[in-house]
């Protein structure tokens, strides 16, 4: 470029920078009188005494003409009067393939004890989602490696899925198992609002150095400030849509997006929002769409996205739950009672759906999964008469069959953490299961 082609990119060149300060701080909202900023934008407050330190902080709401910011860390060194240097922009990541077996924070930095690579590109964490005529229809199987998935709840790629569970049914060991055993081309995971010692335990454990190898981790535990958690998840979809648009095959997971809401909460609890339902602020059920259609397919690629609820007392029906439900491809339920009987993964078929596996799945798998449903179905509802003993056999031929194909039916539901098993290998045994009865 010539020097002349640039003197008028100069002129539009801002060379300002904008100053305020800080006038009151309650609770997680910081008032500052000024600078000029817009909602959404990134400030600095600068705190100690010469120390030339940096709190990071967004712009969340205006009250009259004072600016109410919301933290990214821990904000016990403000204090009245200092410095908001505004920067105009969004909060922006590094983002890059240099990232893959690193795990970094909410802001994409680095917290595995090394640098940050260079060379990458920096993209804005908040970003619009695909033009839905831009979207490719979902059209092709995507293996996950788990049997029960694959075969009675097939998956596509670029498709949504929930996973909805209580506490300590088995989340995050699913999640380690999906991202160990799919045939997407990376996993992006981001782990929301968890312990501290849980991060750890679900690299080493439930992923392993085969998952992580293939992996980017965005962590943000319970500890950080609610803004930090809700750009978790934010930071954590911008990486996936930038593979996603290098044309690669992505399995996104986050866990757990009521942590997410959760974080939502408090923000618009802070800045004056009234609270909607179960104590929910309004924004909360706005943020949710924005963030998953987000993911899904685009012109280059696909993100298949799996996303956990923790539900309150196993509700199925609570608030988050069924927001989230309404806005994905599908959900898969977890059940506490299967969980206690030993079967792993916990999944309860008669509460699950994929929406997509009937475009998906050839009509000899279709038959075969709805006969392994009715089946289940079957014994389900007449569990309590043959546990009892009330039942007699020959009574009724369906469930005759029911009961003696049960154990044939679980003994398939299940499978062990690291027992890898193709997609095309969980279909054959599905449609021989439903043929005859037996496993093969």
């Amino acid at each position: 470029m010539r020097a002349k082609d640039l003197i008028p990119l100069i002129k539009t060149v801002n060379t300002y920078k904008r100053y305020g300060k800080v006038s009151r701080v309650v609770g997680l909202m910081i008032e500052s009188i000024g600078p000029e900023s817009s909602i959404g934008d990134v400030c600095y407050i600068h705190v100690g005494n010469g120390t030339k330190r940096k709190i990071i902080a967004e712009v969340v709401g205006f009250k009259e003409q004072h600016i109410i910011l919301m933290p990214y860390t821990h904000i016990r060194e403000i204090a009245p009067g200092s410095l908001v240097e505004a920067t105009s922009k969004p909060l922006q990541i590094k983002v890059g393939p240099e990232l893959i077996g690193r795990v970094v924070d909410s802001l994409g930095n680095p917290i595995d004890g090394m640098g940050l690579p260079t060379g990458m590109t920096t993209t804005d964490a908040d970003r619009n989602p695909p033009n839905p005529l831009n979207r490719p229809p979902i059209s092709e199987k995507l293996e996950v490696g788990v049997r029960p998935i694959d075969s009675l709840l097939t998956v596509g790629k670029g498709q949504r899925l929930g996973i909805f569970a209580g506490s300590g049914v088995g989340k995050s060991t699913l999640l380690g198992m999906i991202a160990r055993n799919t045939k997407a081309d990376i996993n992006v995971i981001a782990l929301i609002g968890e312990r501290g010692r849980e991060v750890r335990e679900f690299i080493e454990r439930d992923l392993g150095p085969e998952g992580l190898q293939k992996s980017i981790i965005v962590a943000a535990t319970s500890d950080m400030p609610a803004l930090m958690r809700i750009k978790g998840a934010f930071t954590a979809t911008a990486i996936a849509e930038y593979f996603r648009d290098k044309g690669k095959d992505v399995m996104f997971m986050m866990d757990s997006v009521t942590r997410v809401a959760m974080g939502q909460r408090e923000v618009g609890l802070a800045v004056g929002e009234p609270p909607a339902t179960k104590g929910y602020t309004p924004s909360v059920f706005s943020i949710l769409p924005q963030l998953m259609e987000r993911t899904g397919t685009n012109e280059n690629g696909s993100i298949t996205a799996f996303y956990t609820v923790l539900v309150d007392g196993d509700d199925m029906n609570e608030p988050i739950a069924d927001a989230v439900r309404g806005i994905l491809d599908g959900h898969i339920v977890l059940d506490r009672n299967l969980a206690n009987k030993g079967q792993f993964p916990a999944i309860n078929i008669l509460k699950s759906i994929s929406r997509l596996m009937s475009g998906l799945a050839t009509k000899e798998h279709q038959i075969a999964a709805n006969r392994i449903r009715d089946l289940l179905s079957i014994y389900t509802n007449s569990e309590d008469l043959i546990n009892i003993g009330a039942y007699k056999r020959g009574a009724s031929k369906e469930i005759d069959e029911a009961i003696q194909m049960y154990p044939n039916i679980v003994s398939f539901l299940k499978q062990a953490t690291d027992e890898k098993i193709s997609i095309d290998d969980s279909i054959q045994s599905l449609i021989h299961l439903a043929r005859t009865g037996e496993m093969n």
